[in-house]
């Protein structure tokens, strides 16, 4: 697939951009860094939320290949590529997984050429669509997923980016979609450690950015898993999901709150 590439403002700190930029990656500019610099530093703590998302994105993957068989992945809102993307952790373990990544951000559709890359026996597709529209995304999505097999929905800090109660209806149809087997893997920020902090970071990321996002209680992140399977230890601190048996020291607590969930 070839991605037509959209021109890009450097001058306008992005969403995207700033996340990869807690990352470690290299994909913004200067505004982002700016921008990122002052989010973090009235919070600092969203660095380690950044780190401990995508390490729960490995474990989770992971998982789901190892223990559940899952060979088909959905992933909406993938973000600008970094290490360990969902296609790499996947098809690490299973070389025929097959991935969908989706988004609607034209910084992310240009650079989603990397996520494109693939085993002979798998494969992997970009669909540039929004969240708010479920049924395009299961449309395209079905050009190269099965969706009469198992698939793990994964959306990762992207729910927070629909701020009305919609967004519930819109999870829900992606799943209603999804036969018996398929699993959501799902995490978003909460104000349970650090409210002030939280509630600060995202004036401050609404301010600067054109994509705004809100905080949700561990409740509201809880109904997205209405009618499954919640898995143990349900949903908790992403840096508390099934972490690494590496003998390291424990990685702290983060207000980003996660879970995996079958549907049986």
């Amino acid at each position: 697939m070839s991605v037509e590439r959209p021109i890009i403002n450097s001058s306008v700190p992005h969403s995207a951009r700033i996340w990869n930029y807690w990352l470690g990656g290299k994909d913004c500019y200067e505004i982002d860094r700016q921008v990122g610099d002052q989010i973090s530093e009235a919070n600092p703590a969203i660095l380690d939320i950044a780190r401990e998302q995508r390490a729960f994105l490995v474990r989770a993957v992971e998982y789901l290949v190892t223990d559940a068989g899952i060979r088909q992945f959905l992933d909406v809102g993938t973000g600008l590529p970094t290490a360990n993307n969902t296609h790499q952790v996947a098809q690490r373990l299973a070389p025929e997984t097959r991935i969908v990544y989706v988004d609607h951000d034209p910084v992310v559709l240009a650079h989603a050429e990397a996520l494109l890359s693939s085993t002979p026996e798998g494969a992997t597709d970009y669909i540039d669509a929004d969240l708010h529209n479920p049924d395009a995304i299961l449309e395209h999505a079905a050009k190269t997923l099965d969706l009469t097999q198992p698939v793990a929905l994964m959306l990762l800090g992207i729910t927070a980016h629909v701020t009305d109660d919609s967004v519930y209806e819109i999870v829900g149809r992606l799943m209603d979609a999804l036969p018996s087997g398929s699993h959501l893997v799902l995490c978003d920020d909460t104000e349970v450690l650090n409210p002030e902090q939280m509630r600060e970071m995202i004036e401050q990321w609404n301010e600067a950015s054109d994509n705004p996002r809100i905080n949700r209680s561990p409740e509201q992140l809880a109904r997205f898993f209405d009618g499954l399977e919640l898995l143990a230890p349900g949903l908790v601190s992403v840096s508390r999901w099934r972490p690494a048996e590496t003998g390291a020291q424990a990685s702290a607590e983060v207000d980003d709150f996660g879970g995996v969930a079958c549907k049986p």
